[in-house]
């Protein structure tokens, strides 16, 4: 086949700036369209790369497209899979996944009817660390893993991240999946129970949570819980961290997600800062997905497992509401 025509629908999330990048830099990939409501926040970049600029996702949708990439508001996860589904275009959709279980039961039956494929962008899967993690955990090094403990803690973002309408939560939805996501895929085993806590903590001006910790149960018989929180300032070197402690039977792994990093201090500055230097993992997400299309094969992370991680997150909320423990199997996700 020749080159991958991609659609990219809406840059309200940030990570669509990183996956133009990665697309841009594929050989095999051409960008026919930019498509936002918001024309001031991709004018810039659509110049640049001399990129066809769109204001409704619709009108691109009726070019000659084979994929789309979907970095929309959350609320407009689904409208947008289902739509892009019934063009018969592929889709790489920005977590979390959707809203609501059967909204996302909607988008996996959209694309299974239309047969194209849908897929979750969890690029934290594409971490060195959290790879060679789940390698040791399948080879039995630490024996059977008994607890794990995880963080993904960033800075307070704005906008309609903050708008619940748009964004269908505060930091405990926001930051439950990756990590979530890494759960599931390093151990292999659904969540049964969840139990959380959140609150607005560290900005009592917003209209939704900013500190969370999320408790489950396993089927293998494991705990975890995970600190969903928006606690990092500003000052913090970079916007947040993604970390796990994975506890087994024969031993412990520590897991820092953007830990390959060198300390930078400069008289310039006046302040210490961290220079990244490991793998970009949104390049590895993006070639994953071009790769998978390409070649006819399934998309490594799909619209289930983007599924079961929101819908642990979801249950959360419940769990707020109802002040106790909600079983997973009340939600019927597989």
């Amino acid at each position: 086949m020749g080159k991958l025509k991609v659609g990219m629908l809406s840059f309200a999330h940030g990570h669509a700036f990183s996956y133009l990048n990665a697309l841009l830099a594929h050989p095999e990939v051409e960008i026919v369209g930019i498509a936002d409501s918001a024309e001031d926040r991709v004018a810039e970049v659509a110049e640049r790369h001399a990129i066809r600029y769109y204001n409704d996702y619709a009108m691109l949708l009726e070019e000659a497209l084979d994929a789309v990439v979907i970095c929309s508001e959350n609320a407009l996860h689904e409208e947008i899979t289902i739509a892009a589904a019934r063009k018969g275009f592929h889709v790489l959709c920005e977590k979390p996944l959707g809203l609501s279980i059967h909204g996302m039961n909607a988008m996996i039956e959209a694309c299974e009817e239309n047969n194209v494929q849908l897929m979750t962008a969890f690029p934290c899967r594409y971490l060195a660390a959290a790879i060679q993690a789940k390698q040791a955990v399948e080879s039995g090094e630490i024996g059977d893993v008994v607890a794990i403990k995880g963080t993904n803690r960033g800075t307070a973002p704005s906008g309609w991240f903050v708008d619940k309408a748009k964004s269908g939560g505060g930091a405990l939805l926001d930051h439950t999946v990756h990590v979530m996501d890494l759960i599931h895929w390093i151990t292999g085993s659904n969540v049964t129970e969840v139990y959380a806590y959140a609150a607005t903590l560290f900005n009592k001006e917003l209209r939704v949570d900013d500190a969370g910790m999320l408790h489950v149960k396993l089927a293998s018989g494991a705990f975890a819980v995970i600190d969903t929180s928006w606690s990092r300032k500003p000052p913090f070197p970079t916007w947040g961290d993604v970390t796990m402690q994975i506890i087994g039977t024969k031993g412990v792994i520590a897991v820092d997600g953007l830990g390959q990093i060198n300390e930078v201090y400069s008289t310039t500055k006046g302040t210490g800062e961290w220079s990244y230097w490991g793998d970009n993992m949104d390049a590895h997400l993006i070639q994953a997905f071009v790769e998978a299309i390409r070649s006819g094969s399934p998309v490594p992370i799909d619209g289930l497992d983007g599924m079961k991680a929101a819908a642990v997150a979801l249950a959360g909320y419940q769990s707020l509401e109802a002040g106790q423990p909600v079983s997973m199997n009340e939600l019927a996700i597989e």
